[in-house]
């Protein structure tokens, strides 16, 4: 599933190609995704002038000058193709941008093969209190994200650290393989409770969790399953996991050696080196 640094660098993708540009026209391919596309989708898009392109959790933002906001989620396979050679079975949603000045129209399409992606339109004043954003955490990257707020959020819990850790009510957007990469830099078991996480050990948490997800936005992501960047380019973040996906092999922390482990929490794998996590 494409997870926060891959939804950022997907909106980034995407920037460049409908920042201040104007939809000239809108392809519905199909009823919709993991739910139905709004009704209205093509007839609210068609014209519009695209203000501005962010992020929520795993959520991309797409603003106009309609006042509403298109929000998509990439769901297990979703990506962005820009510039298509040829429309594909799985592009279910194609906008196409209009020529102005010196810029040529441009063509992206919403691919999903698996169709557990979402697309809506909100308000774009109303986008806090829509019910998937109004439960949401603080975002990762943000201040919003502190020691003291984990601590607050982690206080009195015996909850496993990295199952609640995948909480989006405690931090917004964060997903399997950055919570296990953080809690091995932090040398936090994924196994402790999170009433027992120590505040020094949460003062090497916050920090860990920003710098995993900002080294794997600027190496593009990671590529799980079908996920390219919206140029087709592949992330490459993959070749700096320390735990994820290497059960068996030497952990890389300098001068500890000892074995990877994995154990399923909460329905997923948790990767990490029960020597230097404790």
């Amino acid at each position: 599933m494409p997870e926060l640094p891959e939804v950022e660098t997907t909106i980034r993708g995407l920037s460049t190609y409908l920042q201040d540009r104007r939809i000239a026209r809108v392809e519905v391919r199909r009823e919709g995704l993991r739910r139905p596309f709004p009704p209205d989708l093509a007839q609210t898009l068609t014209g519009a002038r695209i203000t501005g392109l962010s992020r929520r959790a795993k959520y991309g933002l797409v603003h106009t000058d309609r006042d509403v906001t298109m929000v998509f989620h990439l769901g297990m396979s979703g990506r962005w193709r820009i510039e298509p050679d040829a429309l594909e079975k799985h592009d279910h949603l194609v906008l196409t941008t209009q020529a102005e000045g010196d810029l040529a129209s441009a063509v992206l399409a919403l691919n999903d093969a698996r169709r557990f992606g979402s697309v809506d339109l909100v308000p774009t004043d109303a986008l806090r209190l829509w019910p998937a954003f109004a439960a949401l955490g603080p975002e990762p990257l943000g201040e919003a994200l502190s020691v003291a707020h984990l601590a607050a959020a982690l206080k009195g819990r015996l909850g496993p650290v990295k199952v609640l850790l995948l909480d989006q009510g405690i931090v917004a957007g964060l997903g399997n393989i950055y919570v296990c990469e953080a809690l091995h830099r932090a040398g936090v078991s994924p196994l402790r409770p999170g009433g027992k996480v120590k505040r020094a050990e949460l003062a090497r948490l916050v920090p860990a969790i920003r710098d995993v997800l900002s080294e794997s936005i600027l190496a593009g992501g990671s590529t799980i399953r079908d996920y390219a960047q919206p140029n087709g380019e592949l992330g490459y973040f993959a070749a700096n996991w320390r735990v994820y996906g290497r059960e068996g092999d030497a952990c890389l922390t300098p001068g500890c050696g000892a074995s990877i482990a994995r154990v399923v929490q909460g329905g997923r794998s948790s990767f990490w080196c029960p020597a230097c996590q404790r």
